[in-house]
């Protein structure tokens, strides 16, 4: 354990980690507000952002906000170019819409070198960028694992699945209610809830958001079937799972009530969580199967193209962010006992992390690495899109509509609407 002066020194040595530039840097920019949302990490960085405001000679203020609340209050600063933030949180589900509207710059321009932006994960540089163009640094993001429980696997003979077949298969075997539950996973209207699970089923089955006549695809043959699948496997989840959302699905894994389930790469550290899992060791982390694949999403600063109106405020911004999503942040946070938080490569490899996180964890991070896309459609008018689909998946999930085709056909529609009155507008 470190005691507290050697915490200290990791946190105010954090400050020092500035660009040489700064020396002969002859923008003043008194003050920088960051519209953020609060994550373990910031917590982390806001002990040495007194020593990083008085290095740098500009006091950084962040103004926290719940998800919701901070897509909304970003949207209308940007939207009304009140511009009263110099520096947003945005995320994988509305950079598209945020860059494609001029709302953020382009990153990279602003942030120095020395940072290392290659060194951050190849999903997280994927989810950060619209249109190959990188937009945000990312402070908070991942993929997807198969989690499953080794003891049931073992139990019954049961290798790790590889495939989809064999995952549902497995899933049906070990089905065993009530005591245990074969599968379970996101029902929950939402383009962050079960549309975001569905996708990698969608995209497995070779689907395409939209087709070359730029009109909705996801009705198509691809789509049903993914549907299909989905749905099927909801028969071996525990009661109410067609309403579930994320936090509801984890609680029933490490709750021991589950066989297995797709989830995001930092519910790892929950599993392993002895005051709250009673799966603790239990747990196997694993590639989802083939054809899935891991679902990236990363969360990040940008800078705000009107709260940056010029080069100075946009260079301090962007110096802001690298120190922000840096290497040595990263490390500071695993030396804070946050290991959720990660998304560079150097971290990963790093000797703190290998001591600090578990074989089986390390193992699958290293394994999915080559697998993890952003699934969801990269557009700017994704937010509206889906989440309409996300209310026909729940009523299918439900039994409020029976008619899968005739469900997605009505979400195809809406969406062709919109894509209409968007490019109406262009």
């Amino acid at each position: 354990m470190m005691n507290k002066l050697a915490y200290a020194g990791v946190f105010s040595c954090l400050a020092c980690m500035l660009p040489a530039a700064y020396a002969a840097d002859s923008c003043n920019v008194p003050q920088l507000k960051v519209l953020a949302q609060k994550t373990l990490g910031l917590t982390t960085l806001e002990k040495s952002l007194a020593d990083y405001s008085k290095a740098s000679g500009t006091k950084v203020d962040l103004v926290y906000f719940g998800e919701n609340d901070r897509r909304g209050k970003s949207r209308l600063d940007a939207s009304t170019k009140a511009g009263a933030y110099q520096v947003y949180y945005v995320d994988e589900a509305n950079v598209a819409e945020f860059a494609a509207a001029g709302w953020i710059l382009p990153l990279l321009k602003y942030y120095p070198k020395e940072y290392d932006y290659n060194d951050f994960l190849p999903g997280r540089r994927s989810v950060a960028s619209y249109k190959d163009v990188a937009y945000f640094a990312p402070l908070y993001g991942g993929g997807d694992f198969l989690y499953y429980r080794k003891d049931l696997l073992e139990k019954a003979h049961i290798a790790v699945p590889k495939t989809l077949d064999e995952l549902q298969t497995a899933i049906k075997k070990l089905h065993n209610p009530p005591s245990v539950y074969g599968w379970v996973a996101r029902g929950q209207r939402g383009s962050g809830m079960n549309v975001w699970r569905w996708s990698p089923f969608f995209t497995a089955m070779g689907g395409e958001w939209v087709g070359k006549d730029g009109k909705a695809d996801f009705n198509s043959a691809a789509g049903v079937k993914a549907t299909q699948i989905y749905m099927d496997l909801l028969k071996y989840t525990p009661p109410g799972t067609a309403t579930y959302d994320w936090s509801n699905a984890i609680e029933a894994f490490r709750a021991g009530k589950v066989a297995f389930m797709i989830e995001s790469t930092p519910f790892a550290d929950w599993m392993e969580d002895p005051s709250k899992s009673s799966v603790v060791d239990k747990v196997g982390y694993a590639r989802p199967p083939v054809p899935l694949s891991s679902a990236g999403f990363g969360h990040g600063f940008a800078i705000a193209t009107y709260g940056s109106k010029d080069e100075c405020t946009r260079q301090a911004a962007g110096k802001f962010i690298a120190w922000a999503s840096s290497k040595e942040q990263e490390q500071a946070r695993l030396k804070d006992g946050v290991f959720s938080d990660y998304n560079r490569s150097s971290t990963i490899a790093s000797p703190y992390f290998q001591q600090h996180v578990k074989p089986g964890i390390v193992a699958g991070l290293n394994a999915i690495t080559d697998s993890t896309k952003l699934n969801i459609w990269s557009s700017p008018l994704w937010p509206q899109v889906g989440d309409n689909l996300g209310v026909v998946l729940e009523e299918l999930f439900t039994g409020t509509r029976t008619d899968v085709k005739a469900s997605l056909d009505d979400a195809a529609k809406y969406t062709d609407g919109v894509i209409a009155r968007a490019n109406r507008r262009n």
